[in-house]
C-alpha cells in the first residue's frame, strides 16, 4: 500500500543579516544557475503553502506569499511566528505540518526528501511533534525539519507570552517540542555562512537583477498557495 502524501505547508528563512558575507543576502547567492532561495523554493515542493520571511526577495513565484518579521532582524523564532501568522491569512485549515528550511543550503532538496519520507512511512505514532534532519556529523539541523503545526503554533504563543519571541533563539523556541532525528544524505545540509563555505559548495554571489528564472518550482504547490 503507498504512503499517504504528508499534508504539509512550508515556512522558508530568508531576513538574516549575513555577516560574515559582509551583508550579501544569502537568498540571492547563486549556484547551478538558480538562487539560493530558489532552490529552498524548489525543495518545498509539495507544501499546499509557501511563505518566505525576509527582505530583498525579487521576483517570486506565482502564489509564494512573502513576509518579514517584525521588528527586522529580530531572529528566526520571531521570523517563524511571522511565517505562520501568514499562512493563517490565507484561508482555510492549517496543514498538519510546517516545513522550517533555512534558505542557505544549496542541495537541501535530498535531506527534505528523507524528512518526507519519514514521515509518510511512519505517520506521527512515534514522532508527535516532527522530524529534524542530522547531518553526517551528528548535529540536530533544526531548520532543515517538519513541526507539527499546532505544536509550532503553541510553541510560539508561549514564547510570546514570556515576552522573548523578539531575539528569541530556536532553540529556546523548540525546546518543549518531541522531534524524532532523522539521518539525512551527507552534505545536504551544508550551510553557506562565510565566503569559505560558498567557495567550497560552488556557490556564487549575487548576480545583477537576481532573482528567479522561472516560476517552474511554483509548479509543485498545491491547493491554497
Amino acid at each position: 500500500m503507498d504512503a499517504k502524501p504528508l499534508d504539509f505547508d512550508a515556512v522558508i528563512l530568508a531576513g538574516g543579516r549575513s555577516v560574515r558575507l559582509g551583508g550579501v543576502p544569502k537568498q540571492s547567492m547563486t549556484y547551478d544557475g538558480d538562487t539560493l532561495l530558489h532552490r529552498a523554493v524548489a525543495a518545498a515542493g509539495g507544501a499546499r503553502a509557501v511563505v518566505v520571511v525576509g527582505a530583498g526577495l525579487g521576483n517570486l513565484p506565482a502564489g509564494i506569499l512573502s513576509c518579514r518579521e517584525e521588528p527586522p532582524f529580530s531572529g528566526p523564532a520571531a521570523a517563524i511566528a511571522a511565517g505562520l501568522a501568514t499562512l493563517q491569512t490565507t484561508g482555510g485549515s492549517s496543514a498538519r505540518m510546517t516545513l522550517v528550511l533555512a534558505c542557505d543550503m544549496p542541495n537541501v532538496r535530498p535531506a527534505v526528501a528523507a524528512l518526507r519520507k519519514a514521515l509518510e512511512a511512519g505517520g506521527t505514532a512515534a514522532t508527535p511533534d516532527g522530524v529534524v534532519a542530522v547531518s553526517e556529523d551528528g548535529r540536530r539541523q533544526q531548520l532543515v525539519a517538519f513541526y507539527s503545526t499546532d505544536a509550532l503554533q503553541r510553541s510560539v504563543a508561549e514564547l510570546a507570552a514570556k515576552g522573548s519571541l523578539i531575539n528569541g533563539s530556536v532553540r529556546s523556541l523548540l525546546a518543549s517540542l518531541d522531534v524524532q532525528p532523522v539521518a539525512v544524505p551527507a552534505g545536504s545540509t551544508a550551510d553557506v555562512d562565510t565566503w569559505d563555505d560558498a567557495a567550497a559548495l560552488g556557490v556564487a554571489g549575487p548576480e545583477p537583477l537576481s532573482g528567479f528564472r522561472s516560476s517552474a518550482a511554483a509548479d509543485d504547490l498545491g491547493g491554497r498557495a
